[in-house]
């Protein structure tokens, strides 16, 4: 064989070479993938938090007048703080820390519709400005919003929107300007309450500074409730359930 030949063969064995490193190196990446699947299986709405609990509460008898309170980290640490709030009345705490509205629209049927409330209690969309699941407008909360609050009257649920909690910044995520986007979100969900004939609740005006921060014995970290914030929060809510409670859910 000539150099040249020599060569040529080098070249090709070469190039073998790195198509069967290649393809090994796609084998590999493919089945650590698969096996991280495995490990840990995606429940993006985290359907499974309140699954057991649902299940049982279903083979029981409703209560006359169930109440959800469907949110974040701000009603999941309602229950914490204040359990005979939930304990003493017929009301059921599905707040899921760091979760936006997307995620709940995914689970209200299996943790609002499925347990035959009368009311739904929503407040959400603080995590949606922090980021949390990526990039949202405030049209695109809103959207979400809707969503939830239609599901609610179709299924004669009587929905209350509640205000955004106020805060100037988010510990984890800073730098989102909450204090400016809050009151705007705000405005728009108390304009969609007003056309659509539903009850707005609003906790922010209470509960805000002048420069719409939380007043400090009302928050933990700048945006938490603190036990005293949800006594608050529960002389604001229970009157309006109550308004509610004594009402006819029409489908609008």
């Amino acid at each position: 064989m000539n150099n040249t030949g020599k060569k040529n063969c080098k070249l090709k064995m070469n190039n073998l070479s790195k198509s069967i490193s290649l393809l090994l190196g796609f084998l590999f990446f493919t089945s650590f993938l698969q096996v991280q699947s495995q490990k840990q299986p995606q429940d993006w709405a985290n359907l499974k938090r309140y699954q057991r609990e649902n299940d049982t509460l279903m083979k029981q008898p409703i209560p006359k007048n169930r109440v959800v309170f469907m949110g974040n980290s701000i009603t999941q640490g309602w229950k914490k703080a204040r359990p005979d709030f939930f304990i003493s009345n017929p009301y059921l705490c599905r707040g899921i820390s760091g979760q936006t509205t997307p995620q709940m629209m995914l689970r209200f049927r299996q943790d609002v519709i499925q347990l035959k409330p009368k009311v739904v209690v929503i407040l959400a969309g603080t995590n949606d400005i922090a980021g949390n699941t990526g990039p949202s407008t405030l049209a695109m909360i809103m959207d979400n919003i809707t969503s939830m609050t239609e599901l609610a009257v179709a299924n004669n649920i009587h929905p209350i929107l509640c205000s955004i909690l106020p805060a100037y910044d988010y510990p984890w995520r800073t730098g989102k300007e909450p204090n400016v986007k809050i009151p705007q979100l705000n405005a728009m969900i108390k304009a969609y309450a007003q056309k659509k004939g539903v009850m707005y609740v609003d906790y922010f005006s209470a509960m805000a500074d002048d420069k719409n921060a939380m007043i400090a014995e009302y928050t933990t970290d700048g945006v938490h409730c603190t036990p005293k914030g949800y006594e608050l929060m529960e002389r604001i809510i229970v009157p309006e359930i109550n308004k509610m409670l004594k009402k006819k859910c029409r489908r609008r």
